[in-house]
């Protein structure tokens, strides 16, 4: 009987896949077994992995290399879960309790399986426990690295500060930690686990949703934390965000206004509210200051002692420097014009291109 298996999808990943599994082997309570499955890679990505299957001292790591997946991770995760299901007679729920899917590139806090299997014991209804993203640091080159990595470890900081005090809206692919019994609920219900299709952008959503439509219960806690890669240049980050923001869009329209979706279609829409009347009202407000004397405003006053002492006080969490940056607002302002390019270009994307096969 399995207690824990871990299922790793890796596509090039010959960088971090080393960093990922190490961090499995460093965990206070180490999974009964891992599985690696090689992506379409065209890198070393396999060997590495192979490295550390082969030493003795780390937990059971199987090897597994998929070729010519048209399906993406959620090609290779439904691959390596099928394996599994194989290896323990068919049926995931009988000899497996619990499912982690990691991504390659991504770093488990050592507690991370401990804490995870804490929560599922603490209530049988709760089929998904996700992982608390946070950024790593110390990996910019120049001033506007700096700015950049800055703002998405800031970004992910503020996210992880909600993400366990209210509801799980994804879980995340960075690190999902599964009931095996809710799965194979989902396998029964529609033959897989992960929608193979190349318009799924966000594997992990559609497959919340899909949780959540057959009753179960997803949520995080704030110590099983992923620490994860960011995006070093704007067209990285702006690629990765309007993928997961389309992606997010497309499932969204597909499944229509629910109980699960509507407070994700009301975010996005007051997501582009916000940002718009923010940029309009605020530049507006600032020029009529300029004009006729910032002691003619007093609104403006009010609203610029709040803008600075709430977004700081968001994310105290990651020390006074977070603190400061967020208070002089101009950074923030920047990345929001960023964060409202990619959530409006992703929306059009939604409803005029299509998503392209991966080749």
């Amino acid at each position: 009987m399995y207690d824990t298996v871990v299922v790793v999808p890796a596509r090039d990943e010959e960088v971090g896949i080393l960093t990922s599994l190490k961090s499995l082997h460093r965990q206070t309570r180490r999974p009964d077994l891992i599985v690696v499955i090689v992506n379409n890679s065209t890198d070393r990505t396999e060997s590495y992995a192979a490295q550390f299957a082969g030493d003795p001292q780390t937990p059971p790591t199987v090897v597994l290399n998929l070729r010519n997946n048209p399906h993406k991770k959620a090609g290779a995760l439904n691959y390596g879960l099928e394996w599994l299901r194989q290896q323990v007679g068919g049926k995931l729920n009988t000899s497996v309790k619990h499912i982690l899917a990691m991504d390659a590139d991504t770093e488990l806090h050592p507690k991370f399986i401990e804490r995870a299997i804490n929560v599922m014991a603490s209530d049988l209804d709760i089929g998904g426990v996700s992982a608390v993203c946070l950024g790593r640091f110390n990996l910019w080159r120049n001033p506007w690295q700096r700015f950049l990595l800055g703002m998405q470890i800031i970004e992910y900081g503020r996210a992880a500060n909600s993400r366990y005090r209210s509801d799980v809206h994804t879980m995340s692919g960075a690190g999902s930690f599964y009931r095996a019994a809710a799965l194979q609920e989902l396998i029964d219900s529609r033959g897989h686990v992960f929608w193979e299709d190349h318009r799924n952008l966000v594997e992990d959503y559609e497959t919340t949703l899909a949780l959540k439509e057959a009753g179960w219960k997803v949520t995080a806690n704030q110590l099983c934390v992923a620490y994860t890669d960011l995006m070093p240049t704007l067209r990285q980050l702006l690629q990765q965000r309007e993928r997961w923001t389309r992606g997010t869009v497309d499932a969204l329209r597909r499944r229509g206004w629910t109980k699960f979706t509507w407070h994700a279609i009301v975010t996005t829409v007051l997501g582009i509210v916000g940002a718009a009347y923010l940029l309009g009202w605020g530049s507006s407000q600032l020029a009529a200051a300029f004009a006729h004397g910032f002691a003619q405003q007093p609104i403006f006053w009010f609203l610029l002692a709040f803008w600075i002492i709430y977004p700081a006080l968001r994310v105290r969490n990651l020390g006074w420097k977070a603190m400061l940056v967020e208070a002089l607002l101009v950074p923030e302002l920047v990345y929001t014009i960023v964060r409202t390019y990619w959530l409006v270009s992703s929306i059009l994307k939604s409803y005029f291109t299509r998503v392209s096969a991966w080749k």
